[in-house]
Formats: structure tokens, sequence, C-alpha cells
């Protein structure tokens, strides 16, 4: 890559490696969107119990936690276009064991279970790689406007997978997933066509140190400490995903295609607000801007919860993305600014656990919690919990709200004189 690096929002594009592994992402995270879509539908249509939409979360959290450490590990110790590949490939066979359970049309929840957790198993090794690969392909001045890319095609494609699983579902659960198989062979055959360059560095054997680096970094920079758990305890509490087939159904009376819309809703709040993100990076106040934009998904998700009409539960969802997406974006810079390349992938990899590991065991919570006071109960004490954690943080988090540009946690992370 060249020195001479051009600045502005939609320089990033013209690096072939940057577009390669954005459409990569992209594919993949359609396919994923779609799986949920039809894995939630699958389930609930063969049980009608919330407690089992539960067990779908808790499922995929499990490979998340024993395995999401080991991931970053990988991630900084062998080459990272080899690890996604053999991820991507993983998953491509878990979309068609679904796709054989569906045709096959079982009747039991467990199967769907199993292969669940073996997808999993996959992200775990994904997530934090595809975090770190960032710093191998654009430069350190660009990193703000990919990250922006990044989340904002990730955003794209979680409009467009759950409005396009809603609509597949209409002819059957095994079409959806043989439309994700599809989509992730795509992705695969992008991934493959990215060479990046590594600077040759001794690769650290598997210990327990080794897997707890990140930890350890994460815990002496209470900016990227308070960032994490604040992101974790809002999509633990305020997640509602795994509870909209109950509200489709149930609540507000619609079918597949509504249901693929309301799933689809926060991602187009924050499509909308990953392009102007894109384009007009937050690079002030970055601290106060994220616990505002946590207050804001609280009382988005408490206005859906009490709501029984469709046009507001879908306003407030997009309003709960659209802040969700301030939050991911600091979030993410503050982790590819404030940390070292060698420790990218570890540190990413506490991020996957907290956070992609919370949003599964948050869809159990909130299944779990249904099945015993109801939906919109479950709802309304997950968004006033949420709110009152946001507000504990601007106390238990000073460093965070005061954290007014990105390389400030990098600094914070430094051992005094």
């Amino acid at each position: 890559m060249s020195r001479s690096v051009v600045q502005g929002g939609w320089a990033v594009l013209r690096l072939r490696k940057f577009r390669l592994a954005l459409m990569s992402r992209f594919l993949l995270t359609i396919a994923f969107q779609m799986l949920g879509v039809a894995v939630g539908w699958q389930v609930y249509a063969i049980t009608g119990d919330p407690l089992d939409l539960g067990w779908v979360g808790l499922v995929q959290f499990v490979p998340i936690l024993l395995l999401g450490l080991l991931g970053g590990h990988v991630a900084d110790n062998f080459n990272r276009i080899h690890v996604l590949t053999a991820c991507l490939g993983l998953v491509l066979v878990c979309c068609v064991a679904l796709s054989v359970l569906a045709m096959s049309e079982v009747a039991a929840v467990w199967p769907i279970l199993m292969v669940l957790a073996m997808l999993s198993v996959a992200r775990a090794f994904y997530a934090p790689t595809a975090q770190a690969l960032l710093s191998n392909i654009v430069s350190q001045e660009q990193l703000p406007n990919a990250v922006g890319w990044w989340t904002t095609v990730w955003q794209i494609a979680t409009v467009a997978g759950p409005a396009a699983g809603g609509l597949v579902l209409i002819a059957g659960s095994d079409w959806v997933y043989a439309c994700a198989a599809l989509l992730t062979g795509l992705s695969i055959s992008l991934m493959v066509q990215i060479r990046i360059g590594t600077r040759p560095r001794r690769r650290e054997p598997v210990s327990w140190a080794a897997l707890t680096g990140g930890l350890r970094y994460v815990w002496s920079n209470k900016v990227i400490l308070g960032a994490i758990s604040l992101d974790l305890v809002a999509v633990l509490l305020g997640g509602v995903t795994a509870l909209l087939p109950i509200f489709a159904t149930d609540i507000l009376g619609v079918g597949p295609v509504g249901y693929g819309w309301l799933r689809s809703a926060p991602a187009v709040g924050a499509v909308c607000t990953g392009l102007v993100l894109a384009q007009f990076p937050i690079r002030r106040k970055i601290g106060r801007t994220m616990i505002g934009a946590v207050a804001v998904y609280g009382v988005a998700t408490l206005v859906f919860g009490l709501s029984e009409l469709y046009v507001l539960s879908l306003a407030m969802l997009a309003v709960a993305g659209a802040a969700d997406m301030v939050s991911v974006f600091v979030r993410h810079n503050l982790i590819q600014l404030a940390t070292p390349d060698e420790m990218r992938g570890q540190v990413a990899a506490v991020s996957s656990v907290f956070i992609v590991g919370s949003n599964e065991l948050g869809e159990f919570e909130s299944g779990a919690l249904a099945a015993l006071i109801g939906v919109v109960p479950c709802v309304i004490v997950g968004a006033v919990g949420t709110l009152v954690v946001t507000g504990a943080s601007w106390v238990l988090f000073p460093e965070l709200r005061r954290t007014d540009r990105p390389r400030d946690a990098f600094r914070a992370a430094l051992p005094s004189d």
C-alpha cells in the first residue's frame, strides 16, 4: 500500500483488498441473518415455547465463551485469511446440515441446536480474526473510515438478510438454509482472493498467559473496559431479537414477511447512521457520545415493549438500531486505534466473548424470562435495566466519560511515570 494516503470517506473503497473483505463480510452477514430468521421461526413453530427460543441463544453462547479467547490467540498467530477461510468452510457445512434437517421435517429441536453449536464454533474464531484483519488491509489513517464502512455494510446486510429470509421463508425453511449456503460459498470465493503481508514474528505457543493477554490488556485500559462492559449489559438486558417471532405472531399479528421486516428494522436505522459515520466519523467526545447512545437504545426498547402498533414498533426498532450503531462504531474504533497490532486479535476476542456472546446469552435470558413473566414485561424489565446501567456507567467509568478521542484510550493503558 502506498504511503500517500488519500483522505476521505470513499478513498478506502479504492483498495481492492478492502473491497473483497467487505463484500465477503456482506454476503456472510446476509447468510447469518437469513439463518437467524429461519431458525427462530422453525423452532417456535415446532414447540410454541419461548424457552426453546432461549435455548437457541444459549447453545450458541457456550462455544463463544469457551473458545473465544483461543480464537483471539489464533488470529494473532496464524495467517488471518487462512483462519477466516476455514471458518467460512465450517459455516457452509452447517448451512447444508440445517437444510437437510428442514427437508426431513424434523420434529425435534435438539438436532437444530447441535448444528447451531457447530456454527457458533466457527463464529468464535471468525469474529476476532475478521475484526483484526482491518489493520492488515488499510492504513492507520484510513481505519476510522474503514470501520465506518465495515459496520455500515454489516448493517446493510442485516437489513437485506432478514427481509430476504422472511420472503424465502414463505417457500420453507429448507430454501432459506440453501440460500444461506450459496451466499457462504460466494463469501469464500472472495476471501481466498485476498493476500496480506504480515510482519514476521515469533509464534506464541498456546498457554494460559497467551490466552488471557487480551483480558489483561482490557482490564488495564479502563476506557476499553468501560466501552465493552456498557455494550455487554445493554445487549444482555435490552436485546429483543429472540422474542420477535412472538411479537410478530401473538402481539402485532403479522406473518413471515412482517416478521422479516421486524428483524430488519434495527439495521435500517443503523444503516442510515452508518452511512453518515462513514463520511463523518465521530472524532471528539466519543465517550459521552457512546453513553448517550446506549441511553437512547434503552428508551427505544422500552417504547417497543409497550407498543401494539406495527408501524410504531418498526420505528422504535429502527431508533434502537441507530443508537446501537453509534455505540458499535465507538467501540470498534477504540479497539482498532488503541490496541497494538500484535494484540488486536486477542482484544477483539475479548470483545467478541463479551458482546457477540452476550447477544446469544441475552436471547436465552429473554426466552427464559418471557416464559416466566410474559413477553411484554420481559422487554420492559430489560429496557429499564439498560437505562439504570447506563446511568451507573457515568459514575463507574469516568475514564470512558472523559475520553475525547480514540487515541486517549491508548494513553490510558500506558503506565504512569
